[in-house]
């Protein structure tokens, strides 16, 4: 059955993501407007080049990635799955994405779909519920197609299963204020989009948010809100849960994602990116310790040519997986952050991910918690 309300709990069963015929990224609007901030800039004309084109279905610029990295990421994935089904850990895995997969379209749009890689980015797991997000990334918009049988078989158990309303995603989608406000972003100025596109589908703003930008405390959600697109989703989100959870709201902690800035390691401990976030946290959890690893050390990244799209921050090693209070999966080349939470009496199971800069996860984006041991717990 399905039951997972946290990150911390005893960990029984998981979905590990595939990094299977990765091969590129689609640079279109909703992937340069997703990653402003590692990226510098985002344009609207990889999207959609003229309104003319739309009627074939607008194309994106692909980026290919060198074969090296695709090849040595799917087999620190594999591994990744290997180490967890040694820990006794029941592991699921998503469909592989074909290879020399069809483009998917939507209205007006055309994309390259990616793998099921950072299963826990378009799915939310509270307690018995599965819910599907709204995706903010064209070339993502399909993903969780590739976890059907893994939903499948927690709905057959019984498991409830919803989806949030899919978007659009025109350009005119997008609620733009965050990336162009370069007094709030945490990567500095970017550049504004000069050539928006008109779409006769065009809606207005609508709803995307991302399980990874919610984080589970029993019963609290902690849900990182950035912008009217990520608004709109917290207020479905709200409907959805009321009389179950409760939601709480925090501003602009990130762009998006929470999980590579705050984790929470067992009841009372934040492993954080730095200590100033506690200010931005509901009074209720103000109390809890900090845990605050030192500054990554540049040497522990792969250095890369300037054709390498790196679309994280050196600060996504505090991306970790806990299977319980004590043991803690870490990236193995993060030493400083491994001898933190020992310090802390905590058991680092130390595991390789060289290529975590270049695809935008780390072991708690590659993972989605199906079955943990703990409930619905008033952790405040």
């Amino acid at each position: 059955m399905l039951n997972s309300y946290d990150d911390f709990t005893p960990l029984s069963e998981i979905v590990v993501g595939s990094a299977e015929n990765y091969v590129g990224h689609d640079r279109d609007l909703t992937f340069e407007l997703f990653f402003h901030e590692a990226l510098g800039g985002y344009r609207s004309d990889w999207a959609y080049p003229r309104l003319a084109a739309r009627g074939s279905g607008g194309k994106a610029e692909t980026w290919k990635i060198s074969k090296r990295y695709t090849e040595e990421l799917h087999e620190d994935v594999e591994n990744l799955a290997a180490t967890l089904t040694s820990l006794g850990i029941t592991v699921h895995r998503p469909l592989p994405l074909p290879e020399n997969a069809l483009p998917i379209a939507g209205l007006g749009w055309q994309a390259a779909p990616t793998p099921a890689l950072n299963v826990r980015d378009n799915t939310l797991i509270l307690g018995d519920e599965i819910i599907e997000t709204a995706p903010a990334i064209r070339s993502r918009y399909l993903e969780t197609r590739l976890l059907t049988p893994v939903f499948r078989h927690y709905a057959d158990a019984g498991a409830r299963w919803s989806t949030m309303p899919r978007p659009t995603l025109t350009d005119a989608s997008f609620d733009l204020s965050y990336a162009r406000d370069a007094a709030t972003t945490l990567g500095g100025p970017t550049e504004p989009i000069t050539d928006p596109q008109l779409s006769p589908y065009d809606v207005g703003l609508e709803m995307m948010l991302d399980g990874a930008q919610v984080l589970r405390l029993g019963q609290d959600l902690i849900v990182n809100i950035a912008q009217d697109n990520h608004r709109l989703g917290a207020d479905w989100l709200q409907r959805q849960v009321t009389g179950r959870f409760r939601l709480h709201r925090v501003h602009r902690m990130a762009d998006n994602h929470i999980d590579s800035m705050l984790l929470a390691l067992k009841p009372g401990m934040f492993l954080a990116r730095h200590a100033g976030l506690r200010d931005m946290l509901p009074d209720a959890f103000q109390s809890w310790k900090f845990i605050v690893p030192p500054e990554p050390d540049p040497g522990s990244f792969p250095t890369y040519d300037d054709t390498d799209l790196v679309l994280t921050s050196p600060y996504i090693d505090i991306n970790v997986l806990s299977l319980d209070e004590q043991r803690v999966l870490v990236n193995a080349d993060c030493t400083g952050l491994i001898k933190t939470l020992e310090g802390e009496g905590f058991t680092v199971i130390p595991v390789r991910h060289r290529h975590r800069r270049l695809f935008g996860g780390g072991f708690h984006c590659f993972t989605l918690d199906m079955r943990r041991a703990g409930g619905p717990e008033d952790y405040r």
